[in-house]
């Protein structure tokens, strides 16, 4: 006889944080538990909800709630994500989000949840200890950048540039290691306050800390093959179960790549050109935007780059090197905007990507067969690149300089030349590693298998 708790449909809610990466990756779970035939409730921002409808493969089971974005000073008006806003404002839109704190709570209690997933909306275990619901606060990124902050936000010690060079005591593995311009990076930015607007300010680390220290479940979209070590680090410094839903590999568009970027893709050899983009919000400034052009202009390969225009640029085109475009014409594309990635990725001319390692675009790297270039930008990302690196070894990181965190153009081309040439040993070694990674994550029954799990688990965490 089936207990009925174990057996029955669960009612699920996720509130992601309002940026695109968050939002689609929530949503891939969602799709997911759906599939099952579990009740998704889905909160997002009103205007940003007609861009993910096409990827709600389940709208039976999957049903949007639009939430309206209430206006903050400062913030553009009609701002719903971090697409919308310059990175200065990102603050404010936390303050946005926590506005809705009100309206997300009615909700909840109409819609009757087993459990919410969340992430930067740290207030949600207060709800749930209120309402009697779980709380999951599910990651979008891997955990072993999380492992590498935990015993700080376990602590409540925010820690200072120079503490987050190396790894916390008892991390498992030495390769983790930060240069002093990236730990300053990350130490500012998860330190800066918001402007709470008659609310208490709150800064990054304080959210996470809550996040963290109140849920009733960590969630993350991980496997113990490629994280185990990791995983079981955060169990013990948490106190709390870390909950799989396995490395959840993008599905292969249905679409077809645009007409005239598959048309110029064909005029170049098998894997012969190389790709770079830096997703959806990250903008260098002038000095490295120009460098990484210089540098793929060295390569004497030819290159795609989707890019936003550097800091306090309007355009791509006023931004360009002088005599760039002159020089690279034919073989060279700069293009401002968004592009089809996954299958760019999968195109047969492609045999290189420059990614900034954000986790979807990681995740797009790991199950193609180009070589990667990592060259990590932000917080989360210095910590993927040093795995990707130093233990997956399928990328070469850019080398930057220890004095101001800087890359140049020679080393951009020299990352390039080392994975792309045949007879680079390091190129060979990272072949065959990233062959491996890739079989391994598209094998049959993976995906099933940890999402059969992580459903488990969830029935569990109710009781």
């Amino acid at each position: 006889m089936c207990d009925k708790k174990t057996s029955s449909v669960l009612n699920i809610a996720f509130y992601p944080w309002f940026a695109l990466g968050h939002l689609t990756s929530y949503l891939r779970l969602a799709n997911k538990l759906a599939q099952r035939g579990h009740n998704i409730s889905y909160f997002i921002p009103t205007n940003t909800q007609p861009r993910l409808v096409p990827n709600n493969h389940y709208p039976d089971h999957l049903t949007f709630i639009p939430v309206s974005v209430p206006p903050v000073d400062g913030l553009p008006p009609g701002a719903e994500t971090t697409n919308d806003v310059p990175s200065s404002a990102i603050p404010l839109l936390m303050t946005a989000m926590d506005l809705t704190r009100d309206t997300i709570e009615a909700h909840l209690v109409s819609i009757k949840s087993d459990m919410v997933f969340y992430d930067l909306a740290y207030w949600i275990p207060e709800l749930a200890r209120k309402h009697g619901f779980k709380s999951v606060h599910y990651m979008t990124t891997y955990i072993a950048s999380c492992a590498y902050f935990a015993p700080g936000l376990m602590s409540g010690h925010q820690s200072t540039g120079t503490e987050l060079i190396a790894p916390p005591p008892g991390f498992p593995s030495q390769h983790f290691r930060m240069q002093a311009h990236e730990s300053e990076v990350v130490a500012v930015d998860v330190g800066e306050n918001q402007d709470g607007l008659g609310l208490e300010s709150v800064t990054i680390f304080d959210r996470l800390r809550i996040a963290f220290g109140e849920c009733d479940a960590i969630g993350v979209k991980s496997c113990k093959e490629m994280e185990g070590v990791y995983i079981e680090y955060c169990e013990k410094i948490f106190g709390k179960p870390v909950l799989l839903a396995g490395p959840m590999v993008p599905e292969t568009p249905s679409s077809t790549l645009d007409d005239y970027f598959d048309g110029w893709l064909k005029g170049f050899g098998a894997a012969t050109l190389i790709y770079c983009a830096f997703g959806s919000e990250c903008v260098l400034d002038i000095n490295q935007f120009q460098h990484l052009l210089l540098g793929l202009e060295l390569t004497g390969r030819p290159f795609l780059v989707a890019m936003k225009p550097p800091k306090k640029y309007e355009t791509i085109e006023s931004a360009l090197p002088e005599g760039f475009e002159k020089r690279t014409k034919g073989r060279g594309i700069v293009h401002e905007g968004w592009v089809q990635q996954q299958l760019i990725l999968q195109h047969p001319s492609v045999g290189c990507f420059i990614t900034h390692c954000g986790v979807g675009s990681l995740s797009e790297a790991m199950v193609s067969k180009c070589q990667v270039v990592l060259m990590p930008q932000a917080v989360d990302q210095f910590i993927n690149a040093r795995m990707m690196s130093l233990e997956l070894k399928i990328g070469v990181e850019v080398e930057k300089r220890e004095d101001d965190g800087l890359f140049t153009k020679e080393a951009v081309h020299k990352a390039v030349s080392l994975v792309m040439e045949e007879e680079s040993e390091v190129a060979k070694e990272m072949r065959v590693s990233h062959d491996k990674w890739r079989e391994f994550l598209l094998q049959e029954g993976l995906e099933d298998s940890y999402i059969s799990s992580f459903i488990q688990s969830l029935r569990q965490l109710i009781g």
